[in-house]
This record gives structure tokens, sequence and C-alpha cells, in this order.
């Protein structure tokens, strides 16, 4: 599964971790493979990568995770792929130009929850799109009248892919 971490200093680093039947990781930093190790349990872990080992504390919740480490203290953003997709998939939808609600990831259209000419407030719930299991329900970034629905219940549809149209 791919996270992205986030640093204090704003620096993000796309980390790739699997995890193997024999039950040890693999992880990739930054696209670059490290031999890895994790022991421990709770928030104090051992972490050995590539040889080299550091003693962690792990406390909060993703996403913000407060790290001590090697002296040091800091908050982290950890995200996965999929917490990222979903919080954009959450928020009023992709908007592109004057109104136009896209979607923001591959899926299939559940439900259109208004037609065109309804006049609708921003936030109103627009489209469900199913995506990574999920059901999103995408909403309208600002008031207006619908102009146009591009999509019906049941039609696949790739990220980008317009969906509804507020004007």
């Amino acid at each position: 599964m791919r996270y992205h971490v986030t640093l204090p200093s704003g620096r993000e680093i796309p980390v790739d971790v699997t995890h193997l039947p024999d039950g040890q990781l693999e992880v990739s930093v930054e696209g670059r493979p490290l031999a890895a190790d994790v022991s421990g349990q709770g928030a104090s872990l051992h972490v050995r990568l590539d040889g080299r080992g550091v003693d962690l504390w792990l406390g909060g919740a993703p996403p913000d995770v407060d790290v001590a480490a090697s002296g040091r203290r800091f908050t982290a953003r950890v995200e996965s792929e999929r917490a990222r997709h979903l919080r954009s998939a959450r928020s009023a939808g992709a908007v592109l130009g004057e109104g136009l609600v896209t979607s923001p990831m591959p899926g299939r259209v559940l439900k259109v929850l208004v037609r065109e000419g309804d006049e609708v407030l921003a936030g109103a719930p627009l489209v469900v799109v199913e995506a990574m299991k999920m059901e999103n329900e995408l909403g309208a970034a600002r008031g207006g009248v619908v102009k146009k629905i591009y999509v019906t219940p049941g039609a696949a549809v790739e990220s980008g892919a317009r969906l509804v149209e507020v004007g």
C-alpha cells in the first residue's frame, strides 16, 4: 500500500509497504527498495531499514502522527493513497471552471440525486459514485441551477469524468 508522509518542513515522501506472506515487510521509500524489519508493540517500535536502526515512539492517530525518534519530536502527516482519494471524494468533488463537478477517481455512478433545472445550495449532494468499495457523495461547490447532468446510474466513470454542471 502506498502512503504519503509529510514532514513538518512540508516535504512529502512516498512510502510503499507490502506485507509478505512470511510476515516480513517490503518497503520502498521514494521508489528506492529498502530491507526492512520492525519489532516492538503498540506505540514503541524498533525499525531497521537497510541495516540502520532507530527506536520510534508513535502517538496520535492518522493522518497526524506524533513521532519521537533520535531525541527529536515532531508531527508527521501520514495518509494512505486510499485515504487521500476518499478525502478528495468527500470534498465537494473536483470542480473545473464554473461549476463543473468531475469524478475525483475511477468508479461507478450509483445515484444521481438531482435533475436538470433543480436549484441547489453549495454543498448539496449531487451524485453518488462508488469507488474503492466506498460510496462517495459528491456535492455542489457552489449554489445555482443544475444546467447539465452528464451521467446516469450504473455508468462507469474515469477520474476527471464530467458528472454535473451547476451554473
